[in-house]
């Protein structure tokens, strides 16, 4: 239920309250300072948010379709309610006071209405949902904004530009049309050539506006992608075409987001807007189903247009003809000729295998910025997770696989093995579930760390719970390669081999919270692969190890590891 909460507490003697804002906050604060969401002025109250999530309009019939909204916890509602200021310190992640807030409302909203009514699905697998449901505060708090200071960015600074400043250097250089290209991925040949014959259908100066802010999971990272748009400058006629970095949150609302984004546009000056095939959709569901239809965003921008004030330039996908030798709409291709595509999953796949990119896909200086981040699974990072009872055999295969790889290859390599991470990082922890959880999760950082500059990490530790090995997995993949060993050796042999006296101290009771004895130890769901070292050897253990990285295109058949 969605309440107003009132705000009795004045006797209270408390200062302000001061919130360290998340990355999708500092963005949409931004942009609310900077006017880039114009008609707004803050952090939309209660009866602003409930209109536009139900009607894509403010309370006083404005249109805009987004609710932009400031989260907080439990913990945050209670100090303000406890505070006698009704004004709140918005801060970045350094505690630099960024703007101050009046506060007008305070609630809980039901997110299961907004998900349906925002983004018409509350499937998890949607990351907007997902964000929405799994990681945003449990109450909304809305008013008016002022700046007290702008948000400090170090990098491109010559490209981030503000409506205010956009729209003096089109003034300046006598520029009556724009039009705006959005994009959170890097652009390839059907890009440019998509974006020249929009340039040219309108009449219009092109204003390339990636955004560099809060963007899918997944994605190739700003940093990438900003030198991959200067590379494409080049290709452009002289004085046609404009960069500029916008520093946008996405929520991957499919048609919402298009109309979003187009208001955000004329706000930067822009009087036409791009909107191709499935703008802002985040992809397919867990049926294997897109979640919006294709050109349902091209719709809904049209039907806006008008209102919005600004024109619609609507593009099929482009498709490469190899005949002619150039890119041409899908829906305007001669059915007798031939059409070549690469999809974003097929040119990761060939960026991590080191595959050949066709030249007609791309320009070979965004070849080689992509390879920098998607080097091939050989030239990737690497953690191995060994998981298993105490006295399984993880400890002796690590180190001797350990060995192996160093005897192959020139690369760094860290084992972090449990005792000595319980000796030089986590010695004021315990072995409670909490203790365990946080020592395992450290353990899955470091490694991460490790991973994420190219190096191996060896880990070998108990890790009893699944929660935890999902946490690293999940953290660990997305920079580089993750193997997960699960050491089943049974509890039998772990316990005659005993060769620390665990065990026994176990059955005896003078040793506590012990894995497999008196605290549970939850098997791998899913592990990489399964080693019982009751039979195997170590050497054969190892030689398995290395049967599954060689498959896997992580070691290379010549033995080239990495």
């Amino acid at each position: 239920m969605r309440y107003i909460v009132l705000f009795l507490c004045a006797f209270l003697q408390v200062e302000a309250v001061s919130i360290s804002l998340s990355e999708r906050q500092l963005c949409d604060l931004e942009l609310l300072m900077n006017e880039g969401f114009a008609p707004l002025e803050g952090f939309l109250g209660q009866a602003d948010y409930e209109r536009v999530v139900g009607e894509m309009r403010l309370s006083d019939g404005k249109l805009w379709p987004m609710p932009i909204v400031l989260d907080i916890s439990e913990k945050t509602k209670e100090q303000i309610i406890h505070s006698k200021e009704r004004a709140l310190q918005l801060c970045d992640s350094e505690g630099t006071i960024l703007a101050t807030m009046e506060i007008s409302d305070l609630w809980a909203p039901n997110k299961e209405w907004e998900a349906e009514a925002v983004y018409g699905t509350a499937d998890r697998s949607h990351p907007g949902v997902d964000y929405l449901l799994g990681k945003m505060g449990a109450y909304y708090v809305g008013g008016k904004v002022t700046k007290v200071a702008e948000p400090k960015h170090y990098d491109f600074l010559s490209l981030r530009k503000t409506p205010a400043e956009l729209k003096a250097l089109f003034r300046e250089k006598g520029i009556e049309k724009v039009v705006a290209f959005q994009t959170r991925n890097p652009m390839h040949r059907a890009h440019v050539e998509l974006t020249l014959r929009a340039a040219q259908l309108s009449g219009a100066h092109l204003l390339l506006h990636p955004a560099v802010g809060q963007t899918k999971p997944g994605d190739v990272d700003h940093f990438t992608r900003v030198k991959c748009y200067r590379h494409l400058l080049s290709h452009y006629p002289i004085d046609s075409v404009t960069l500029s970095l916008l520093p946008i949150a996405m929520r991957m609302a499919g048609p919402r987001e298009a109309l979003w984004h187009a208001l955000i546009r004329k706000n930067h000056g822009c009087t036409h807007f791009i909107v191709g095939r499935d703008h802002a959709g985040p992809g397919k569901d867990r049926q294997g189903n897109d979640f919006y239809p294709p050109y349902a965003a091209q719709e809904l921008v049209k039907k806006y247009s008008q209102e919005a004030g600004i024109e619609v330039v609507p593009f099929k996908e482009m498709v490469y003809v190899p005949e002619d030798d150039r890119y041409e709409p899908a829906d305007e291709v001669d059915p007798h000729k031939t059409i070549l595509n690469l999809s974003g999953t097929e040119l990761r796949k060939r960026l991590n295998e080191g595959a050949e990119i066709p030249s007609w896909f791309t320009y070979p200086e965004v070849i080689a910025e992509l390879r920098k981040v998607y080097p091939s699974k050989h030239d990737q990072g690497l953690t191995l997770f060994f998981t298993g009872l105490s006295a399984s055999g993880k400890s002796t295969i690590a180190n001797a696989l350990a060995v192996r790889l160093m005897e192959l290859q020139s690369r760094s390599l860290t084992i972090l093995d449990g005792d000595l991470v319980r000796k030089n990082l986590s010695s004021e922890l315990g072995f409670s579930k909490e203790h365990r959880s946080l020592n395992n999760r450290r353990v899955g950082f470091v490694a991460n760390e490790i991973t994420k500059h190219r190096g191996i990490a060896i880990c070998a530790l108990i890790a009893p719970y699944e929660e935890d090995r999902l946490f690293n997995r999940s953290l660990i993949s997305a920079s580089g390669n993750y193997v997960e060993i699960y050491v089943s050796t049974p509890i039998s042999v772990c316990e005659a081999r005993d060769p620390k006296g665990f065990y026994i101290r176990a059955r005896q009771g003078t040793l506590t919270g012990f894995s497999g004895i008196d605290d549970p130890y939850e098997i791998p769901k899913n592990p990489d692969l399964t080693l019982d070292t009751t039979h195997n050897t170590v050497d054969e253990c190892v030689e398995q190890i290395m049967q599954l990285l060689m498959e896997r295109g992580i070691v290379l058949p010549d033995s080239q590891v990495l």
